[in-house]
């Protein structure tokens, strides 16, 4: 190989480890929707959480919607505990102007969470209001 190749090879080297790098940091930063605490083990994506206390964040990661479905119907949220993500699940994105037509139940104050068990004890509603929108996310418990 040839100088002027190896040149070449490296230019292009560089050129994708900064574009990569500007597509990293294009992304926005997950949204923090404060902590909860799951009063029982639940299951979250296929994974199980143990009961406990959790930091609750909407990620940027791509959701393909459902027919009929906006793009921000619903998003993924992780379950963080200790700086690390424990699981994660979908979450339907309601906004507060429709949240009576979607929820039973009073919704949580704006800027807060709650957790109840649903009716028959099988499913764990963590429920989210914040801003215009409402973060629905049901697990089932283990």
């Amino acid at each position: 190989m040839t100088v002027k190749a190896i040149g070449s090879v490296l230019t292009g080297a560089v050129a994708v480890v900064l574009l990569a790098q500007s597509v990293v940091q294009a992304q926005p930063a997950a949204a923090a929707l404060g902590s909860v605490r799951l009063p029982r083990a639940v299951m979250a994506d296929g994974k199980m959480l143990s009961a406990g206390s959790y930091s609750l964040r909407v990620t940027s990661d791509a959701v393909t919607p459902v027919k009929g479905q906006g793009p921000e119907a619903e998003k993924w949220v992780e379950f963080v505990q200790g700086g690390q993500v424990k699981g994660r699940e979908l979450a339907s994105v309601v906004a507060s102007a429709d949240i009576k037509a979607v929820a039973e139940g009073k919704p949580p104050a704006v800027n807060s969470n709650k957790v109840e068990l649903l009716k028959g004890g099988e499913f764990l509603r963590v429920w989210s209001n914040r801003g215009s929108n409402h973060y629905l996310i049901h697990l089932m418990v283990h």
